[in-house]
């Protein structure tokens, strides 16, 4: 194992645990060399077969995917580079703590739950993918697009045994298991690849132009998904990873970069991973469309299942059926995980192993119901919308807080274990948006940026009037 790749599965290692409750010390910096294949490998994963056939699904374009993702995805580099890293590198804390020194340790509690039990829904989706993978040789029933509850007995009994691997080895193994996702990615990576190459060639495309007449304009949304336009492309991909970078949840892994520079290593996973891959699995779907079997659902008004496993096995056969697995498993091993570490800041009494055990039979259950798999794109976009804006409070207190005429921290040094201001500034911008995509069904990725400004000027506001009671 090279040098880089030594230091990267260092990075992963430490985020979570060392140097929880001080800044990083210059000895234990990295280059940004350290942070491309970790970026690369965390985003070319089980997600990713999800979230391009769901893109069909929702009848997008050509163009409005390919520019539209193009966009949104340099964006989220952006954002990562020119806020989260350019804060990490700053301050050199873990997002944790650096909440507690500005919302009070109750306030931070409830944040890590809601961010454990979303880390967990994250991880059920995940092991729903493996599920679809390791059902074909039982001749499993998959899944269907609009299914909430299991579908059989061989169902629940593969989602409870890869669940149970996947903690068990969370909770007993996690820095193996890191080396050996390293190795893995660029397995999963080329998978991608050969799965588009593939589905390109059964699609019979061999130009530009068949490649645009197949797809073209995209068409009518499946029954019960919403219709997709370039916008909801482009500000969905941007926030697909709200909570990782304008929410500063990376604080914890760019706290260890020599230079803020380091941030533009996201692009390997924006690009490599959520750009390519989705593209390459929305082809595996597009195939499986034209089968007699998704003609006849949508001939008789339903939607064809989105089964990774299958799809990824008509492509390339059982090396398709063993990245899929692989993919949704080291999606699932580290946010089960990090679920583990955002308990445990609630349970401290209790081992990391048990509270990642805990955070693994959360996640089972999860995976168990097919509809955090089959509503991803719903799902990744709430999870964004409820996080982003505690990012918004870390942001406008470093940049503004001299401006603002507040106190940096202010937790911290006044005592308080809840900051009112942040409770109010994130309840009001969140009640307000939510109410917004509600009412005039507005998509949640649309309302997300302006909840997250509104947090932001509200905290300020706030913290002034508070401050100086």
């Amino acid at each position: 194992m090279s040098q880089v790749s030594i230091e990267q599965s260092q990075i992963e290692e430490i985020a979570g645990g060392e140097f929880e409750r001080e800044p990083v010390p210059k000895s234990k910096l990295k280059g940004w060399k350290n942070f491309i294949g970790m970026y690369a490998g965390e985003h070319a994963a089980g997600t990713e077969f999800m979230i391009g056939p769901l893109f069909l699904t929702a009848g997008v374009s050509a163009f409005d995917l390919i520019i539209g993702l193009l966009i949104g995805n340099l964006l989220a580099v952006l954002s990562w580079r020119f806020l989260t890293a350019e804060i990490a590198v700053k301050n050199r804390l873990t997002l944790y703590f650096q909440l507690e020194k500005i919302c009070g340790k109750k306030l931070v509690t409830g944040y890590n739950l809601a961010n454990g039990i979303l880390f967990c829904f994250l991880a059920g989706s995940m092991i729903t993918v493996s599920a679809t993978a390791v059902g074909i040789p039982f001749d499993m029933p998959m899944p269907k697009l609009d299914d909430t509850l299991p579908n059989g007995m061989t169902w629940i009994i593969i989602v409870i045994a890869i669940g149970a691997a996947i903690s068990i080895i969370a909770a007993k193994g996690y820095d193996t298991v890191t080396k050996a996702a390293n190795w893995m990615s660029p397995v999963i990576v080329l998978a991608f690849v050969a799965c588009g190459i593939v589905a390109l060639n059964q699609l019979g495309v061999d130009s530009f132009s068949k490649f645009w007449a197949i797809w073209g304009d995209g068409g009518e949304p499946f029954p019960g998904q919403t219709k997709f336009t370039f916008w909801h492309v482009v500000i969905w991909s941007w926030f697909a990873n709200g909570a990782m970078h304008i929410g500063m949840s990376d604080l914890s892994v760019f706290r260890f970069a020599k230079e803020a520079k380091a941030g533009w290593t996201t692009a390997a996973g924006m690009y490599v991973g959520h750009y390519m891959a989705w593209i390459a699995a929305a082809l595996l779907y597009a195939v499986y469309l034209k089968s007699p079997e998704a003609l006849s659902f949508l001939d008789n008004g339903n939607a064809p299942p989105v089964a990774p496993g299958p799809m990824a096995y008509n492509a390339i056969g059982v090396f398709g059926i063993i990245a899929v697995v692989l993919a949704g498993w080291t999606t699932a091993n580290p946010t089960i995980y990090r679920a583990g570490l955002a308990f445990q800041a609630i349970l401290p009494k209790l081992s990391t192993a048990k509270v990642t055990i805990l955070a693994g039979a959360v996640a089972t259950i999860a995976g168990l119901f097919p509809a955090f798999a089959m509503k991803l794109l719903g799902f990744v976009a709430l999870y964004g919308f409820i996080l982003a804006p505690f990012g918004a409070i870390i942001v406008f207190e470093h940049f503004f807080h001299k401006k603002a005429g507040i106190i940096k921290n202010y937790a911290e040094k006044a005592n308080l274990s809840f900051n009112n201001a942040v409770f109010w500034a994130w309840a009001i911008s969140f009640g307000i948006f939510y109410f917004i995509s509600i009412q005039f069904d507005v998509f949640l990725s649309f309302v997300t940026l302006p909840a997250w400004i509104l947090c932001g000027v509200l905290f300020l506001i706030f913290s002034k009037y508070f401050q100086k009671k």
